[in-house]
């Protein structure tokens, strides 16, 4: 009995990159939302003050889960499933 062509195979035709987007949407919301939180805890800041330490502190969350967590951590060898 063979596979039938015409079936549909969401990780063949699912293109690669949407899941890159998907997650870098994910990071990028998560850091804001931590970020929000951080800054408005903090009082007595100017506007334009509050602004650059809010991007501040989501542009450390985007650097350390893609260089720290993701290119180090996640790349080890003892993850990797390989038989």
């Amino acid at each position: 009995m063979g596979a039938n062509p015409y079936i549909h195979i969401p990780k063949e035709s699912f293109p690669n990159w949407i899941w890159y987007t998907i997650e870098c949407v994910i990071v990028i919301a998560l850091g804001m939302l931590i970020s929000r939180e951080i800054t408005d805890s903090i009082e007595g800041l100017a506007p334009d003050t509050q602004n650059y330490i809010f991007m501040g502190i989501v542009g450390l969350i985007f650097l350390i889960w893609y260089i720290g967590i993701r290119g180090i951590i996640l790349k080890k060898k003892i993850l990797k499933n390989s038989y």
